[in-house]
């Protein structure tokens, strides 16, 4: 899969570029999220056709104020979930939600994500301005995270790999996959490439369904003029040897990042070379969760029952 800056041509009113025109309908995910998820949720609402939020059991309280918010406009629709079902899981009854109201986009996003107070419009003028018409687009995500930078991914040799600043100085990038929040799908490319893979229940669910996408034909960019502020893993750190910030999860994610590359891995999702791209990924996160992360004899449970899932085939929630 070959990445690198867009080379093609903008072209106006190629597809449908106008939020007036369009039925963008916002599918959030929210799991015991902060109280700013209010303002998100407005700020989602101002800019699309409808929101459906869909809650992981987030505890009562919560779910009374985001039953609350969605009881004041008809636009508005909550889904609680009486167990955690996974993000994939989410976003898919989410989606159909939307399809029911008749969207022709759906915009994915999490509950702790900042989106600009243009950024759908802005990211439907630049899906109708290329050519030929992108199954998806996303904002350039930047983590809120002391250390953090952007969460741009190219494709590379050896796996997809953090976008260099001239490659981010363009109108739209091609990228292998779009980090979930923000990302604008055409319903389209939906129905053609199918939903979300659910077996994964967590991480690389955005990876997943991208590759899918770009096997189906369809090209993915980032819109590097439309910036969006999110909040990934549980902190960063910086180890001198390495310029980029390590994302550290809490340590029931481990499991689902071994369970789930292996997994990819062993179902041909990734090319030869980026099959061993990630196991060399692999070998290296699972040794600085057992080495360098605290709580590490969690870790290593958790590392070796996830790799002990994906050898057997199991999938799921854990």
């Amino acid at each position: 899969m070959a990445g690198g800056a867009f080379t093609g041509e903008f072209q106006e009113g190629a597809m449908v570029a106008s939020a007036a025109q369009a039925s963008v309908y916002a599918v959030v995910v929210t799991y015991h999220p902060e109280e700013g998820v209010v303002a998100l949720l407005d700020t989602l609402a101002a800019q699309c056709a409808g929101v459906v939020v869909v809650d992981n059991a987030s505890d009562a309280s919560t779910v009374a104020v985001l039953q609350r918010w969605a009881s004041a406009d008809s636009a508005r629709e909550l889904v609680a979930l009486g167990a955690n079902e996974g993000i994939a899981r989410a976003q898919n009854i989410g989606i159909e939600r939307a399809l029911g109201h008749g969207a022709t986009h759906i915009l994915l996003s999490d509950d702790d994500s900042e989106p600009p107070l243009s950024m759908v419009e802005d990211l439907l003028t630049a899906m109708g301005s290329i050519s030929p018409p992108p199954g998806a687009v996303g904002p350039l995500v930047g983590e809120m995270k002391e250390g953090g930078d952007q969460l741009v991914y190219v494709s590379r040799r050896w796996g997809p790999r953090r976008a260099r600043p001239d490659e981010l100085a363009t109108q739209a990038l091609r990228v292998p996959f779009v980090i979930a929040s923000g990302c604008l799908i055409d319903v389209r490319c939906l129905k053609r490439v199918g939903l979300m893979d659910e077996s994964l229940f967590i991480d690389h669910v955005d990876l997943e369904w991208g590759l899918r996408a770009g096997a189906h034909g369809f090209a993915l960019y980032v819109i590097p003029g439309v910036a969006m502020e999110h909040s990934l893993g549980d902190a960063t750190t910086k180890l001198w040897w390495r310029a980029q910030p390590i994302h550290i999860h809490a340590p029931v994610r481990t499991y689902y990042l071994v369970r789930n590359t292996i997994a990819l891995i062993r179902r041909g999702t990734f090319t030869l070379p980026w099959a061993l791209g990630y196991m060399l990924w692999l070998c290296k996160y699972t040794a600085f969760n057992a080495i360098l992360a605290d709580r590490r004899g969690e870790r290593i449970r958790q590392m070796t029952l996830g790799a002990t899932h994906a050898l057997r085939g199991r999938s799921g929630p854990r």
